[in-house]
């Protein structure tokens, strides 16, 4: 170690001729320093010169491969596309995130899921505001349209008299409130009086019964005793239902007593509805 007893000074040369740009065999040479363990002392802490470094021949391999990963490639596909080991792989990219081993179909359903809930709330504000200025324009109806909607309900929703079984006979059935109270509402226009009508609910026998018939009771306004005897359907086990849950309440059947005249004034309307429009084509 004689030689190399003034450490410091020479480490001070050293580093002064690595800053200079000098390799390590420049180094080497210029202070006589051949002991590889000496010389990594006296240059410890400073970086080889750019010129030095040899360029990397797996350098493409490496951005290539982390390019791969970036577009979701498994260490297996990326073999596969390159042909360099999994270890190589795994040292190039382990920082990236992992690739997603879900099946198209699970990305594509995953895809859409977050698609609808960025335009969910979008579309759901346009369809109210649809909804907000059609319904704007209805205003007040007259007596005369609250005839023709009522009678067009009917004979859509009400039960009707047929060739092979004449039965004129006005029974309503729906399941919508609001359907509900625009035929009572036009029932009224045709003068039938509330002691004329009888409720009945229909619904599944697995659902609410009781809650059901409350509500149809307090929604026509009277009391749950007054319902004729609910009408049960038959659950069949093999059949998924989807009409379920608390707003589920089945339908309202209403029927008005000695309402042959009545039937013929709703036939008689539609008919005219039926001829109105068939006349302006």
């Amino acid at each position: 170690m004689s030689k190399y007893s003034d450490f410091e000074a020479l480490r001070e040369q050293a580093v002064t001729l690595r800053r200079e740009g000098l390799s390590r065999r420049q180094i080497r040479d210029r202070l006589s320093v051949y002991n590889g363990d000496i010389l990594n002392r006296l240059l410890q802490g400073e970086p080889a010169p750019e010129w030095t470094k040899r360029p990397n021949a797996k350098d493409d391999l490496r951005d290539r491969a982390r390019e791969l990963r970036l577009q979701g490639m498994t260490y297996d596909q990326i073999q596969l596309e390159l042909g360099c080991s999994k270890s190589s792989i795994s040292l190039w990219v382990r920082d990236l995130p992992k690739a997603d081993r879900r099946s198209a179909q699970e990305q594509g359903r995953d895809a859409a899921l977050k698609r609808w809930a960025h335009e969910g709330p979008i579309r759901e504000a346009a369809r109210e505001a649809t909804i907000a200025t059609a319904r704007d324009l209805v205003g007040a109806m007259s007596e005369r349209e609250l005839l023709l909607v009522g009678a067009a309900l009917y004979w859509a929703e009400g039960s009707k008299s047929k060739t092979y079984r004449r039965s004129e006979t006005a029974i309503f059935i729906n399941s919508d409130p609001g359907v509900i109270a625009v035929y009572l509402a036009w029932l009224e226009l045709m003068g039938i009086t509330r002691d004329r009508l009888r409720f009945r609910v229909m619904i599944h026998e697995s659902a609410d019964v009781a809650g059901a018939e409350q509500y149809w009771a307090d929604f026509v306004g009277v009391e749950r005793e007054e319902l004729q005897k609910t009408t049960l359907k038959k659950h069949n086990p093999k059949t998924v239902r989807k009409n379920t849950g608390a707003d589920y309440r089945g339908c309202l059947i209403v029927r008005v007593s000695a309402s042959c005249d009545l039937y013929r004034r709703i036939e008689g309307t539609w008919c005219g509805i039926v001829g109105s429009v068939r006349s302006t084509n």
